[in-house]
């Protein structure tokens, strides 16, 4: 079935008015009918089961036959400090990290990252967040992880100090692993960090493990950042949950 956000402002009553591009993609892409049901979430977890009552060219609306929790959202909310990569491959990442579960995405200038955004960085943070919206929606989230602005590493530190756990994967860890981070955690949030295609530096590694931030094990062999990601937010939600 076909789903959709809107803002909590478009809920009026039993009623939820949809327009512009989402308006247009049931109409003209859909080509749905009244009677048709349709899944909208107000990003704040709580899925709608609803029929359209009314399409018109760029306006949509839909009564509401029901509402329920959504079931898909983890109770563990993990944000990903991805240093910057090459290429399209922060597009790969948010793409399948939001569909794994993860809360929200912070990419991160590190001491080996080549890529510089400079003026790039509005338009970026745009196309990623929709990359993130569609994700969320082809997934079934509850809401749309937010792709927060663009941080160096020592700013990233900082803000990872707030949650109630940190790790950041490291080849040359050997005893702990994503398991056993888990075993003893008990906290609601968790900060993951990933380095660019050159890794984190020896000092970067440093000052996170003196910032409380414990270094991981992902396995054996040595995983590329558009992987690490992905293998590291996979682990932590099947251990926690």
């Amino acid at each position: 079935m076909p789903r959709f956000f809107v803002e909590k402002n478009q809920i009026q009553g039993d009623t939820i008015h949809i327009e512009g591009e989402d308006a247009s993609h049931i109409t003209r892409v859909l080509r749905c009918r009244i009677g048709e049901e349709i899944w909208i979430n107000d990003k704040d977890a709580t899925d709608y089961r609803c029929e359209i009552s009314t399409l018109e060219k760029n306006s949509v609306t839909v009564h509401i036959l029901e509402a329920l929790p959504c079931q898909s959202e983890p109770k563990t909310k993990i944000t990903l400090y991805q240093g910057l990569p090459k290429a399209e491959k922060m597009e790969w990442i948010i793409q399948k990290c939001v569909e794994l579960g993860v809360d929200a995405i912070v990419p991160v200038t590190t001491e080996r990252c080549i890529v510089k955004l400079e003026k790039k960085e509005t338009k970026k943070i745009e196309r990623w967040a929709k990359i993130a919206e569609s994700a969320a929606k082809q997934s079934g989230r509850g809401k749309i992880p937010e792709i927060l602005p663009l941080c160096s590493f020592s700013q990233a530190i900082a803000e990872a100090a707030k949650k109630d756990g940190a790790i950041i994967p490291y080849e040359n860890e050997k005893n702990r692993g994503i398991r056993e981070f888990s075993q003893k955690f008990s906290g609601e949030s968790v900060a993951v960090f990933i380095g660019p295609e050159g890794g984190f530096s020896e000092k970067e590694i440093a000052l996170a493990q003196e910032s409380g931030i414990l270094p991981v094990s992902l396995g054996k062999r040595i995983l590329r950042t558009e992987t690490a990601g992905m293998v590291a937010v996979a682990l932590l939600l099947y251990e926690l949950e």
